[in-house]
């Protein structure tokens, strides 16, 4: 892999002693506030752990927030809902609220197949901040972790950075739900990047976008002219490279929505260089986008471009090697596990890696119907596939769980976050009142306490 798909430069090196403050007594540590890290400190301070909450940011929801990707892939395979638990509970309660799209209903998460679910960007965070701080969790916004203090196979400690500067804190348990696997990594456990030249899918920067015409832009959309409208932008050189892979518009109201458009090729978001590359582009990008919706797609020749998110969204970085590896021929056999912790059936979904027409016409395939599970159809989450290999008290959560690449495409979306995410808050709580390491702990007592729980658990 070059510098060019985010390699780190190598530098000179320096030697650095610092003296910084410890704090200890957790029963659980969760790193990465986006959905999994909530439904994972949820999930362990109700079962009565003392839980802190690491985010690097302020507001939680991660890409769901703060990338602006304001709307969860479906919950539902068309005849039941597969998403119960803590996921099931934020949806509910948004719908009460009135924070969902307009068009989303119970029957929506219930039984809609391929059905998504908008929610204003707002509300979700505030949402999200209540129920973890009902939950007794222990919250530290803009707080990044820097390091791992490690006891042989053991995770003893982590090192903090925040306004106050360095600070250590110790743990018995740990959930990693930074998206990166950037814990495991510190942590020296293994991990795979990509595919086998390290190649990720590309990430995109999300906007905002006001004074749109829904029922101009929904009537365009259902007319069939999607294609065709596109192809001629793409004829007329609306971009500067080649994409017609466009996720596009979801409206999230009335008169507005965001915008999922832009492909940041080449960008893998391992190094902060490679990401400060992929923020400049990605900005570029939807000037683009919007400039080709004001131009060709009716409904939007009066939208403004409020904004775009603080972070990009990324796709695809390191996947952890765990005790279980889910793979693609899991996922057409439908498998159930012994331990299971859930069941998904989002298409297979890897998007272009290059701007050519080829990639496209393969990931059209893939998607539409290679790897598109019919209604009713599902695949199990083994709980194996949350503990990284020869770990003894840490646990994984969100995109980077243990799959092969393939299924990655499937797993890596909002709803099967929660999903894992609920259950290692659960198994942490669990491993610590058994004194257990992860691999150790009874799957049928974890299965028992999430179908307790609200979990769908067959």
């Amino acid at each position: 892999m070059s510098t060019d798909e985010g390699e780190q430069k190598a530098y000179p090196t320096i030697d650095y002693q610092v003296s910084m403050p410890l704090s200890g007594g957790y029963d659980v540590i969760v790193v990465g506030g986006g959905v999994s890290g909530v439904a994972a400190s949820i999930a362990a301070a109700r079962m009565g752990r003392k839980t802190l909450l690491v985010e690097q940011f302020g507001s939680l929801g991660g890409t769901g927030t703060n990338g602006l990707v304001n709307a969860f892939n479906p919950f539902s395979d068309g005849v039941r809902t597969l998403i119960g638990g803590i996921g099931l509970e934020v949806v509910q309660r948004a719908y009460e609220r009135g924070i969902l799209a307009p068009h989303v209903t119970p029957e929506t998460w219930k039984t809609g197949y391929m059905k998504w679910i908008p929610f204003q960007n707002e509300g979700m965070k505030v949402l999200l901040d209540e129920m973890v701080q009902e939950a007794g969790v222990e919250l530290r916004f803009f707080t990044t972790m820097i390091d791992v203090l490690m006891d042989g196979r053991r995770i003893d400690g982590l090192i903090l950075h925040g306004r106050e500067g360095l600070s250590a804190v110790r743990g018995r348990y740990f959930v990693d739900c930074t998206g990166d696997a950037h814990l495991t990594a510190l942590a020296g456990f293994p991990y795979e990047v990509g595919d086998e030249q390290g190649r990720t899918m590309p990430p995109t920067l999300c906007s905002h976008l006001i004074n749109i015409d829904a029922d101009a832009y929904l009537a365009f959309r259902e007319s069939g002219a999607w294609e065709e409208t596109l192809e001629r932008a793409l004829e007329e050189g609306a971009f500067t490279v080649w994409d017609k892979h466009v996720p596009g518009v979801i409206l999230m109201g009335e008169n507005y929505g965001f915008l999922n458009a832009g492909h940041v090729f080449g960008v893998v978001g391992l190094s902060s260089e490679d990401l400060t590359r992929g923020m400049i582009r990605g900005r570029q990008l939807a000037q683009e986008f919007v400039a080709f919706y004001r131009k060709y797609v009716p409904g939007f020749e009066k939208v403004v471009h409020m904004s775009t998110a603080p972070v990009l969204g990324i796709r695809e970085s390191r996947r952890i090697v765990g005790e279980y590896i889910l793979s693609i021929d899991d996922f057409l056999a439908r498998r159930s596990f012994p331990d299971e912790i859930g069941r998904y059936n989002n298409p297979i979904d890897i998007h272009i890696m290059s701007p050519d027409p080829e990639a496209y016409e393969a990931y059209a395939s893939m998607y539409e119907k290679r790897y598109r599970l019919p209604p009713g159809e599902s695949y199990g989450i083994p709980y194996r596939s949350l503990i990284p290999k020869g770990s003894q008290n840490l646990l994984v959560a969100g995109r980077c769980i243990s799959t092969d690449r393939l299924v990655q495409g499937s797993t890596r979306v909002m709803p099967c976050c929660f999903v894992t995410g609920h259950a290692a808050g659960a198994a942490a709580a669990l491993c610590q009142e058994e004194e257990a390491p992860p691999l150790a702990l009874d799957a049928g007592l974890l299965r028992q306490t999430l179908r307790g729980q609200g979990a769908y658990i067959p």
